[in-house]
């Protein structure tokens, strides 16, 4: 299936979508070998091999697994917190991308 190059970097956990563009427009991201800098690259994801800083990436298996947590008190609901305070993270232990959202 053809996908955007930096979808499929975010979708794989190498980075946000956002800071996935960055990464290319810096020259830091190869398909089959090449050094790609345009953004919207598309690649298929089944043929093409994408590497990171030499490192090629892995496909993420895509089903989704949704976890409903009542977050205790004294923890914050972010992946990492510059200020060195308890994340959700911390209480979840799963060998899965986790991408943590507040309710508002």
């Amino acid at each position: 299936m053809e996908v955007r190059l930096q979808k499929f970097m975010a979708e794989n956990g190498v980075a946000s979508r956002r800071k996935s563009e960055k990464l290319i427009l810096q020259g830091k991201v190869k398909v089959n070998g090449k050094i790609v800098t345009e953004l919207g690259t598309k690649i298929d994801d089944e043929k093409d091999i994408v590497e990171f800083d030499g490192k090629q990436i892995q496909k993420i298996d895509k089903k989704h697994i949704y976890i409903l947590l009542n977050k205790p008190i004294g923890y914050v609901t972010t992946a990492k917190d510059q200020f060195g305070r308890d994340t959700v993270m911390d209480l979840i232990k799963v060998d899965r991308r986790v991408v943590p959202v507040r309710k508002t």
